[in-house]
């Protein structure tokens, strides 16, 4: 079994799998009793975000930790994976921006991955 670090590079690695960007890593022990960390990361499109969230899953599994949910992917825009210690959402840009999660939870611990710039309109 791995150890909450250990869990946390795992989804990092999981999530860049598929491509997923924008990938912010938000310590909230001292904010929630709910959860340790909180990742929050940004997909293309509502397939791209079921799609990373169905990896984030399956790796997880894989690795023997118990997932307690999975939230949204019936629309795709908000993919919330609950793993316990660690609660992870796949967000289209359009969705992390309105809800703006890191603003909500505070300081993020790191980001791993810049922002690609959006696709020029054809």
């Amino acid at each position: 079994m791995l150890d909450l670090e250990e869990t946390k590079l795992a989804v990092i690695d999981a999530l860049e799998d598929i491509k997923a960007f924008d990938i912010t890593v938000m310590d909230v022990r001292k904010l929630t009793s709910m959860t340790s960390y909180m990742i929050v990361a940004s997909a293309n499109s509502t397939r791209q975000a079921k799609a990373i969230a169905d990896n984030v899953r399956e790796k997880m599994r894989e690795k023997g930790i118990v997932m307690r949910g999975t939230e949204g992917e019936k629309d795709g825009e908000w993919v919330l994976v609950d793993l316990d210690d660690i609660v992870v959402h796949v967000m289209i840009p359009t969705a992390r921006a309105y809800y703006n999660l890191e603003q909500l939870w505070g300081e993020t611990e790191s980001r791993r991955q810049p922002a690609k710039p959006a696709a020029p309109a054809v």
